[in-house]
């Protein structure tokens, strides 16, 4: 686990749109958090809400291109695959994954990065499933990890 990293967080969740948001905000340019979620030995280091280091991690950063990112302890946790939709470099990802459409926006401002990330959720019994397996916390532990991450790359 990344230790030390700034709890800068702020979910929020909202049930009339069936989605769920997060923020943070960075040190680092807009291309370096851009390269943290997409390039594998950089997402391989700090998606696993653990901490630990995914043992499999494979991007074809295009649209329509396939990713897939397994956890070292998947018989309790499933693979997180889906296809990428937009990409526009260094602002925007759209994909598409395990039922929901995703988007980071990222935004540069006074030499810090701001991260939006959503998770839209097809239906609210979509949204509600998410909330009872814990993809809300699972995905704030995440975000934490990628601002540690990103804080020891400095």
């Amino acid at each position: 686990m990344f230790s030390g990293a700034p709890q800068n967080h702020n979910a929020t969740l909202d049930r009339a749109t069936y989605t769920i948001s997060f923020q943070r905000v960075f040190l680092v340019t807009r291309d370096q958090v851009f390269d943290a979620w997409t390039k594998p030995e950089e997402v391989s280091a700090w998606w696993d809400p653990t901490g630990k280091p995914l043992s499999e991690c494979t991007i074809d950063l295009r649209p329509g291109g396939a990713f897939r990112f397994v956890n070292q302890d998947s018989a309790h946790s499933p693979p997180f695959a889906g296809e990428y939709l937009i990409i526009e470099r260094p602002a925007k990802l759209v994909f598409e994954a395990l039922g929901a459409v995703g988007t980071v926006l990222l935004e540069e401002q006074a030499g810090q990065t701001r991260l939006l990330v959503t998770i839209r959720c097809a239906s609210a019994e979509r949204l509600e499933m998410y909330l009872k397996v814990g993809v809300d916390v699972g995905t704030d532990r995440t975000l934490d990890n990628l601002v540690g991450f990103l804080a020891n790359r400095k």
